[in-house]
Formats: structure tokens, sequence, C-alpha cells
């Protein structure tokens, strides 16, 4: 909420007072200051900026940070090295086992495209600690030979993604990073959905499903498999059906209990809305569904009921989604 929010902020600023003196934190409440408000393109609330050097331009946005501790990690990286540069195996353990996700680039250099990208991606996760090294018996140690990024959880690897020049954009690694706060299936409920939205991937998939059916297990272990397939691409989020409080979410999607298990597709963005065309949720329908999906060749599903029989016998006509488009247009 907006009250925890500015409550961790004031914290963040109470803590950098003595640390970093030169960072100054403030709060305008722009129903007062229309003005700030319009200067700034303020739409959302709570919004938070960060002016350098003075300027009122082109002030740096600071989204999806909750914490104190992260808006502290998040404002260091902006006025000082965003990754930490590592020089020896012991160093980089170090950084792998402090925290329950490290994120660590392995390099050949530290002078390329690939380098700058990584060094961008870390000031926007604040979250987790950034690592990086150019160091051949570090690279030898994990067994990397090409540009590298790997995500460790709880001191383990557990994605390693090729960096090529040019071929990643920051926007692209912060989503694929971001992703790894969650689990690969994650369950909506009222705490989960905060963090759901604060990831910025746009392609939600949903399954529909009561998890206590005998063919859940089989499906999930379904589900999650393609997952990992798409990770930082489309979020995978399971909503159990026989849970009552999950009910607006069932309404918005149009699904009744004779539906499921049911998976759809919501651009969060266009706020379109696709169904798997397949019934069955096996691991190549979901695949070839994010595919066909992610390819620009899913169809769009909306959402209608049926015509009824006696829609065009008063002079105002009943219209549904079905018969809209040409009754309208």
């Amino acid at each position: 909420s907006s009250q925890n929010l500015s409550e961790e902020f004031a914290e963040a600023a109470r803590q950098l007072r003595k640390e970093a003196p030169r960072i100054q934190f403030g709060k305008i409440d722009v129903t007062h200051h229309h003005d700030l408000r319009k200067e700034f393109n303020i739409q959302e609330f709570p919004t938070v900026k960060f002016f350098v050097d003075g300027s009122r331009e082109d002030p740096i946005d600071c989204k999806g940070v909750r914490q104190a501790s992260a808006f502290i990690t998040w404002v260091k990286r902006r006025t000082g090295p965003s990754t930490v540069l590592i020089n020896s195996t012991d160093q980089a353990e170090a950084i792998i086992h402090a925290d329950d996700l490290a994120v660590i680039g392995f390099f050949t250099e530290l002078h390329n495209d690939s380098v700058e990208v990584f060094c961008e991606t870390a000031r926007d996760v604040p979250e987790m600690p950034f690592g990086m090294t150019a160091s051949e018996d570090v690279c030898a140690t994990y067994g990397i030979q090409k540009n590298t990024l790997l995500v460790f959880k709880k001191g383990k690897p557990v994605h390693n993604e090729v960096l090529e020049d040019g071929r990643q954009n920051k926007l692209d690694l912060m989503r694929l990073i971001k992703t790894f706060t969650l689990d690969l299936v994650t369950e909506y409920n009222l705490e989960t959905s905060v963090k759901i939205f604060d990831v910025p991937v746009e392609n939600h998939i949903l399954l529909f499903t009561p998890t206590n059916s005998e063919t859940f297990s089989a499906i999930y272990e379904n589900y999650k498999s393609a997952a990992a397939e798409f990770r930082g691409k489309i979020m995978f989020v399971l909503v159990d059906t026989n849970e009552a409080r999950n009910g607006r979410v069932f309404e918005y999607f149009h699904i009744r209990e004779v539906d499921v298990p049911a998976v759809r597709i919501l651009n969060l963005t266009s706020d379109a809305k696709y169904k798997m065309p397949a019934d069955e949720v096996t691991v190549e329908n979901l695949k070839e569904f994010c595919q066909s999906y992610l390819n620009g060749n899913a169809k769009q599903h909306l959402s209608s009921e049926e015509i009824p029989k006696d829609w065009d016998k008063t002079p105002v006509k009943v219209l549904v989604g079905k018969n809209f488009n040409r009754i309208v247009f």
C-alpha cells in the first residue's frame, strides 16, 4: 500500500542521512501541487523519481522498489558502481552465499557492450547482489568460457544466459532476473498478487484448476516443465478454483466450474485474453500455445454469452459479444 511504501521510503532516508548526506529525500502531496503533478506527468501513486545534479529535466523513475533496503541499494547503484568487481573465487562465493539470490556476470574482458548492459540491469534490480568478473581463474572454477550471466539461488546456479553483444537489452535481462524472485509457477493469492505485478513481464499465462483433484499433480508437472522454457517471457500463474477468494479472477476470465482445467494468456498492456485451443494440459500443448502467442499467431479470446433468442423482438436490440460486430458495424 501507499502507506507502507511511504514508511519504507522514510526509513531509507533515515539510514542514508549519515552514509550519504548528499542524497536528499522528499515527499510531495500532489493533490495540493497540481503544477508539479503536471510538470512531471504523475499518473499513478505513489511515484518515486530521482533527480540528478539539481536538474529538473528527465528524472529517473524508481519502479517496483518497495523496501527500505532496496531503496538504499537502488540509490547507491545510481550514484556509484552498480556491481562488485570480483577478483577471486572466495569473493565470488561470498556474494553467492550472502543472499537467497545473486547474479554474477562472467566476461572475457570488462569493456564491451554486454558488460554495459549487465551494469545497467544491476542498477534496476536492487533486490539482489550483482558481481562481475573477468578473472580467468574464477571463470574456470564455474566452467564458464563465454560471456555469461549466472543466477544463483540459495548458493546453487539455477540459470545461465550467454551474453552476446547487441543481442540482449536491459529490459530483457531485467525481466528474466526478476522472475527468480518468484517461483517457476506462482500460485495466485492476495499476498502473491502484488509480487506478480511487480515483475515487469507483461504476458501472464494462468492455469485454472482445483488443486485437490486427482489429475492435479500430473497437470502441475506439465505446467512447470513449460514454465522453465518461457522464463522471462511469460509469467506462469496457478489459480486454485476451489479457493472462494479467487472468485473475481474467475469472473474476469469468464471461467466456470465446467471449464476447468482451463488455460488462458493475458497481455497486461492491451488487456487481450487468449484461450488455449487444446483441452488437455500437456507440455506439448502448453508450449505450442505459448509459442504461437509470442509469434503473434494466437487468436484473441472474446468471452461472450449466447445470443438471446428474442434479441431483435423489440425496437431496442439486445447485443452481446457474439453479435455486437455484425449488428453495429
